[in-house]
């Protein structure tokens, strides 16, 4: 009877064991599926947060300021002047300069070496090719369309209507940020202090400027957020001058001169329709 009693205890003993066992097995697979439920939320929220900052393939990014100013053949050039180049060596430039109409004379300072297909020169000042409006065709030519996109560019970026900004800090632009935009100045602009354009690697910028531009010794334009120089148009009417050792971002549209002062450097172009002037100044075109 006792051992009848005892074989039935341990059956309902492993039952209810057993039972415990599937419970047990259950709950692990609900906390299973939990955590991976857990985990696909997390996954997909985390995707979700990332297409937020990214673009579909084929989709534009969004851009904020006005369209972008075509420089034509004129964007090849990190200098193109119409009445010549000039440096006190030594001067460093990244890209190719050019000048036209004036002949090879506009291009002093630089200890040039004509290659032998006569349509470019070199220089140890120069990272690039150096072209003037007498070397062998087809180098007239070329510099003849580039002038002439440089000037419809000019024309394009100067004309552009609505501004987002006039007159902005009455042109004393030291020690500012400015957003992406069309800025419209009805004088000159002058930093005599850093300034910082901040915007993302595709917001543009055009600088509308009636009357001087000037940068004082020691300061410069900074870039912020993925700002980029090719997205950055100075399009002055008046003569330019960059302090020494300071700084400048961007394309240059001028309708006069630039001048940069010792030891001066730039990322970007040098655009203008008279005379550059270099005092062992760095400007580097590279993107």
């Amino acid at each position: 009877m006792n051992n009848q009693k005892f074989r039935t205890n341990q059956t309902v003993l492993t039952f209810v064991l057993s039972g415990a066992m599937v419970s047990l097995r259950h709950a692990a697979a609900a906390a299973f599926v939990l955590l991976t439920l857990v985990n696909t939320a997390i996954a997909g929220n985390h995707h979700h947060n990332h297409a937020a900052h990214t673009h579909a393939p084929g989709i534009a990014p969004h851009i904020h300021g006005p369209r972008a100013v075509d420089l034509g053949t004129a964007g090849t050039f990190a200098i193109l002047a119409k009445s010549g180049v000039s440096t006190v060596p030594a001067s460093s430039i990244t890209g190719d300069v050019g000048v036209s109409p004036i002949a090879q004379g506009g291009l002093t300072g630089f200890t040039i070496a004509m290659d032998i297909s006569g349509t470019f020169a070199t220089s140890t000042q120069v990272t690039g090719k150096m072209y003037a409006a007498d070397l062998v065709s087809p180098t007239p030519s070329k510099l003849t369309t580039a002038v002439l996109d440089m000037q419809t560019a000019y024309v394009d970026a100067a004309g552009r209507v609505n501004p987002d900004f006039v007159e902005a800090h009455a042109g004393a632009l030291g020690g500012k940020t400015l957003t992406p935009g069309l800025y419209k100045f009805a004088t000159g602009v002058l930093f005599t202090d850093d300034c910082t354009l901040a915007g993302s690697a595709t917001d543009t910028w055009i600088f509308q400027i009636a009357g001087t531009m000037g940068i004082a010794a020691g300061k410069k334009i900074l870039l912020m957020g993925g700002a980029r120089a090719e997205n950055i148009v100075w399009v002055v009417a008046g003569a330019m001058s960059f302090g020494a050792t300071s700084h400048f971002e961007g394309i240059i549209l001028g309708a006069t001169s630039a001048s940069f002062v010792t030891k001066s450097t730039m990322h970007g172009r040098v655009l203008v329709q008279t005379a550059v002037t270099l005092q062992m100044t760095t400007i580097v075109s590279e993107y």
